[in-house]
């Protein structure tokens, strides 16, 4: 069954994580057994085994209201607990965003809630998760599912405030009419954000499940169109069959769900949900199926994809049959579909990520240490077959040889005072690229664009003020990578000139680029277009949306910029470590084989000794090499994906 298969899955990408978390973990211990402990280095190993332990699978639901989101994640994830553990049934929808998880530092299952009243500050919700002082909290009863579900229905609870009151908030336009009726003021959520930590096997695996309030929420908290999904692995867009794509629907699409995704579809799935209401009783199942089929044509044509990424299902049928255990009913829900679709699709996308991410920390570092290792080796085997070859050779081949070792000595100790010269230069020349890539810069511009937007109340004024800022962003990144090319281009020289001149083994120097940092700002200058061109923005109280939509893009930006200005820090101080290790082994090397051919040309007697020193050398050279080579294997294994399912059928409804 595809839920069991999803469980597999999970499971083998918690062990393949394990493996990979070993792998660097038997380097860590290598470097310190063999002396090769560097302060930098070492944090940088220390931070990619953290981020392994704290790695999560976030997937992110994304509806409007009514559309059975709470219920597709409770068929999903949650039916064992042969109850709605979410609450979902009508007149209760989620009203604030909610994030289930496990909490591995925490010794109990709880409930955090932030008051609604936090918009008021200029605080975004990732600085209130390390305060929990802010949250209100409740402890779960997991051996009362009643008590359990209470406390989950505190996350759709909504109470009565004042117009002035909710337009401060952000949760009211100031050109909108007070609601029709008798009582004052209008209904906004008691909670602006919900944390749920809880012992669920695929959440103790690192599932993270992000449940999303309407486009009203996704309007007026940038930070969950900034960072929250666009951080998600997998996004749900879930649709309604009884209403088919509505304009709120497509606002949401559009703004909030295709940008996510650059332009492709990984890690997107489509769900027309509700198609049990299209399950007419007076239709054969052809009939009923063709009335399935229609609605995904009109979906997809809606929101302009091919309708293969359209999946048909009834949550709430596909939740009463798991609790029933009615197979049939369960396979009509077509829930099984759309769990095979996260075990196929979405965690094998995951683990390359992950491993991407590995490669990116420490491969590079693993990688130089092989081809070092490697260097190592060969120069071993070369002096060893040199001495083996002078058994019966006379004095004079042996004072040939160490007079063309001395010349060659020579050449290398000319050759280091140019490479000593050409790395104070780039000493000088990246100094250049961290003033590029200075914070202190990039807030000048920060303050200038508060101030161009503060002056102008208009939508073109606003327009206007973030294009200034992100035209200076762009500007600054294209002088960044302009430079970044330049010492790429003097780094690759000085490495190909000492290779070529001294025969010994390339090793490929890891380079300084910006592509990653350039997409990631191209990704919040569409996000940052989708919220100011937002429905909901326009409606909204314009001094709130300046405010939180700011808070959000600054430090983003400012992220953004950090981690490029903190990378090349790091890059500037070891891109030249393998060359200066190899340099200083090469030396080694030349002096060792000049010891050798001396003590051979004034006794015969020590070359069989020599002989039998340089084998042992070479045995454990080779043992270490064949040690990180096999660290390097794991670290790029391929990862084995299960087959994808076929596309969702039309059957869901038949």
């Amino acid at each position: 069954m595809a839920a069991k298969r999803f469980d597999q899955q999970m499971q083998a990408y918690g062990r393949w994580k394990s493996d990979l978390t070993a792998a660097i973990e038997r380097y860590q211990r290598w470097r310190d057994a063999n002396g090769m402990g560097d302060a930098e280095e070492e944090i940088r190993i220390y931070e990619t085994l953290q981020s392994l332990k704290s790695d999560r699978l976030t997937v992110a639901f994304v509806a409007e209201f009514a559309r059975g989101k709470t219920e597709l994640i409770n068929a999903i994830f949650f039916s064992e607990y042969d109850r709605r553990l979410l609450p979902s049934e009508a007149g209760r929808t989620t009203m604030c965003p909610t994030e289930l998880f496990f909490d591995d530092d925490h010794g109990s299952a709880y409930v955090r809630l932030l008051p609604i009243e936090t918009r008021l500050k200029e605080t975004s919700i990732a600085e209130y998760k390390a305060e929990p002082i802010h949250w209100t909290s409740i402890d779960l009863e997991l051996d009362n599912p009643d008590s359990m579900a209470e406390a989950f229905h505190e996350i759709v609870k909504v109470k009565r405030v004042s117009l002035e009151e909710a337009r401060a908030l952000g949760l009211y336009g100031e050109d909108e009419l007070p609601p029709p009726g008798e009582a004052p003021g209008v209904e906004v959520p008691v909670w602006r954000h919900a944390l749920i930590s809880f012992p669920h096997p695929l959440l103790k695996q690192g599932l993270v499940i992000l449940d999303t309030p309407g486009l009203n929420a996704l309007g007026s908290e940038p930070e969950l169109t900034l960072s929250m999904l666009p951080n998600a692995q997998a996004v749900v867009f879930v649709l309604a069959a009884d209403t088919g794509v509505t304009k709120s629907d497509l606002d949401m699409w559009q703004a909030n769900v295709k940008p996510l995704r650059n332009g492709h579809d990984q890690g997107l799935v489509v769900v027309l949900n509700k198609v049990d209401t299209l399950w007419d009783e007076l239709k054969s199942p052809d009939q009923i199926a063709a009335s399935v089929e229609q609605q995904r044509h009109r979906a997809a044509e809606s929101l302009g994809i091919d309708v293969g990424h359209i999946f048909p299902a009834s949550a709430q049928k596909g939740l009463l049959a798991k609790i029933r255990h009615d197979g049939e009913l369960l396979e009509r829900s077509n829930i099984p579909t759309l769990e095979g679709i996260l075990a196929g699709d979405v965690l094998p996308h995951k683990q390359k990520l992950v491993q991407e991410h590995v490669r990116e920390g420490i491969g590079g570092m693993v990688r130089e240490t092989h081809d070092l290792l490697a260097s190592r080796l060969k120069a071993a085997k070369k002096q060893l077959d040199e001495l083996q070859g002078l058994s019966g050779k006379n004095n004079e081949v042996i004072e040939h040889l160490m007079k063309t070792t001395r010349e060659e000595q020579a050449a290398y100790y000319k050759n280091v005072e140019s490479f000593q010269a050409n790395k104070r230069l780039l000493a000088e020349q990246s100094r250049k690229l961290m003033e590029l890539l200075s914070l202190s810069a990039l807030d000048q511009l920060v303050a200038t664009t508060r101030k161009e937007m503060s002056d102008s109340w208009t939508t073109g004024g606003l327009k206007r003020g973030m294009k200034t800022f992100f035209d200076g962003v762009a500007v600054r990144m294209q002088e960044v990578d302009e430079y970044s090319e330049q010492l790429n281009r003097l780094v690759l020289t000085v490495y190909r000139k000492f290779h070529q001149e001294h025969g010994i083994t390339e090793i490929k120097p890891a380079l300084y680029l910006t592509d990653k940092y350039t997409k990631e700002l191209n990704r919040l200058y569409e996000e940052a277009e989708a919220f100011r061109n937002s429905p909901v923005t326009t409606m909204t109280e314009q001094s709130f949306v300046v405010k939180k939509f700011f808070i959000s893009l600054v430090s983003h930006a400012r992220n953004i910029f950090f981690k490029a200005r903190s990378d090349a820090e790091q890059w500037s101080k070891a891109v030249m470590s393998p060359l200066v290790q190899q340099i200083k082994d090469h030396k080694g090397h030349m002096e060792q084989r000049l010891e050798n051919l001396r003590k051979i040309n004034e006794s015969r007697d020590t070359l069989q000794s020599r002989i039998e020193e340089l084998e042992k050398i070479t045995r454990v050279q080779a043992r270490h090499f064949g040690e990180i080579r096999a660290i390097l294997e794991a670290i790029n294994r391929p990862i084995e994906e299960e087959p994808a399912p076929a596309a969702a059928v039309a059957g869901a409804g038949g």
